[in-house]
């Protein structure tokens, strides 16, 4: 067996001659490797020149070298692997018996160099089966015929000789052994291949897994960088709220303070002057003059000149509840639509450059060369019916698909009375009539009578904007299934869907629509956007 840290086994790197690993390997034509000397002994045996595997015959004998590559590997495997066999030493040495060289299964017994000089001289010898010395000589000879086990019995799976199959496995699928382990290591082969395919699908899901977990870190990383923007943006423009609400309520207050002051001022002149008249009645009233009392007593008995200060209050004080209602209210209602500019600005470093697919493009549509325009000029064109065009709906996908991540892009509607502009499925259907809407794979927002702003939902859902947008901004979150729609030029958002799962490549979409009457003849034009590093 091979050591723990080699792919590498002893039947890959086994003769099949002396069924040991190679000794100086070399290759025949026909691609397969013995061990030199083992090739040369079978040559040498034989009246003509064949391989022993494949029998392929050679009009000359080919002149041998060794396979270097081979060869160290063996070497590497006899190194990992050292053999734990005990010397097997030669039966026909009397005194000092010398150690084995081969292994006879015809005469059952091991030689050494010297003693086997007559099976390498010797005509009827030299067909004798040579092999490898071992000691347990007797499993590779048939018990029963005291033959070699040269064949191998299919049906039973079991090493015969010669006269086995004329036997017992007369009627049985028997071949040489050779070709067994042939067939074997075809198989070995092919059952290694499978392996390392799994291995290699293993280490690639390992991979996969290991970059979506750093994906998965990157995002989490920008939705914090991404929470805490907005966040500081609001805490901001609350504070410069706050701050307004505070200069209002201290100017409120100095207002009320400087009326306060002239109405006490007023009040004070008055009672002065109540207190006056109260002492001249209470003087008339007590006088003896009865002429002086009738000369004074018209005027002190008309009423005083004085103000009316039924209906006049200083404005109050504003409390805390309503004040922080009044803030609230404040925020919602002005700061909104910083609030969509903030979150613009942000995703608009996942502007992606986008180009015009030509491949998908329908016949009645004209792409400008740099593939950022596209036209509806009611010429149908005699463009191939590949299976990425669309072929009546009249509209392009983008070229870049996109199945991960965050991307935006820009397109400018300006001067169009119907659009539809979003991302479509790789898988969409794109011959004959086409239903726009999450279910069969379309994220659009739409425009139509030049009035009607619709997203194209399930049901679609009719849109109130302010103004008609000039330039439409497309977000999307893949892995949030978001897809969200923006009015660039006013800073406002127009529609979202969420929720959504998305399993496939998410194209950009256009879709100039018809140019009837040739009243919506602008183009729908791709923005050029620079993507801003985080």
């Amino acid at each position: 067996m091979a050591s723990s840290g080699s792919f590498l086994s002893e039947d890959q790197l086994q003769c099949s001659i002396c069924l040991d690993v190679f000794t100086d390997p070399v290759s025949t034509s026909c691609g397969h490797n013995f061990c030199m000397i083992c090739l040369k002994e079978f040559w040498d045996s034989s009246s003509h020149c064949q391989c022993p595997v494949c029998k392929m015959d050679f009009l000359q004998r080919p002149e041998l070298h060794v396979n270097t590559f081979i060869s160290e590997l063996a070497g590497q495997f006899k190194r990992d692997c050292p053999s734990k066999t005990k010397k097997v030493l030669c039966d026909f040495c009397n005194e000092k018996k010398l150690e084995a060289l081969k292994s006879c299964l015809h005469c059952g017994v091991s030689f050494c160099n010297t003693h086997l000089m007559l099976h390498k001289t010797t005509p009827k010898l030299m067909k004798h089966k040579l092999m490898d010395p071992v000691e347990n000589l007797e499993d590779y000879i048939c018990q029963k015929h005291e033959r070699p086990l040269e064949l191998f019995c299919r049906d039973d799976q079991t090493r015969v000789c010669q006269f086995c199959t004329e036997g017992e496995h007369r009627t049985h699928s028997t071949v040489p052994i050779e070709e067994e382990i042939r067939d074997n290591k075809v198989e070995l082969w092919m059952v290694h291949a499978v392996v390392q395919q799994m291995i290699q699908e293993r280490l690639k899901k390992i991979e996969e897994t290991r970059q979506t977990v750093e994906l998965n870190k990157k995002n989490i990383e920008k939705d914090k960088a991404y929470g805490v923007e907005i966040f500081s943006a609001l805490m901001r423009c609350m504070e410069r709220n706050l701050a307004e609400q505070f200069e209002m309520m201290e100017e409120t207050q100095n207002a009320a303070e400087m009326q306060a002051e002239e109405f006490v001022k007023e009040l004070e002149q008055e009672i002065t002057e109540l207190k006056r008249r109260n002492t001249e009645l209470e003087q008339i009233s007590h006088t003896e003059d009865h002429l002086h009392f009738l000369q004074i007593y018209p005027s002190l008995c008309s009423p005083p000149h004085t103000q009316d200060w039924t209906d006049i209050t200083i404005y109050p004080h504003l409390s805390v509840a309503t004040l922080r209602r009044k803030i609230l209210q404040e925020v919602l209602n002005k700061e909104m639509d910083r609030f969509v500019e903030i979150e613009l600005n942000v995703i608009q470093k996942y502007a992606v450059d986008v180009t015009l697919d030509p491949d998908t493009v329908n016949p009645s549509l004209t792409l400008s060369n740099d593939g950022k325009e596209v036209t509806c000029e009611n010429v149908l064109k005699n463009l191939p019916d590949n299976p990425e065009r669309f072929d009546r709906c009249v509209c392009v996908l983008g070229k870049e698909g996109f199945s991960s991540g965050r991307f935006y892009y820009e397109v400018q509607v300006r001067g169009k009375t119907e659009w539809d502009v979003g991302v479509a499925r790789k898988s969409v259907n794109r011959k004959g009539d086409v239903t726009a809407c999450p279910e069969n794979g379309f994220w659009c927002v739409s425009w139509r009578n030049q009035a009607d702003y619709v997203a194209l939902d399930s049901p679609s859902v009719p849109l109130s904007l302010k103004q008609a947008p000039q330039k439409v901004g497309v977000f999307v979150d893949y892995e949030e299934g978001l897809i969200s729609f923006y009015d660039v030029d006013a800073k406002c958002h127009i529609y979202s869907f969420t929720g959504q799962m998305f399993t496939d490549e998410l194209y950009p979409f256009f879709s100039p629509c018809l140019n009837e009457r040739h009243q919506n003849s602008a183009p729908l034009i791709i923005c050029a956007l620079t993507q801003v590093q985080n």
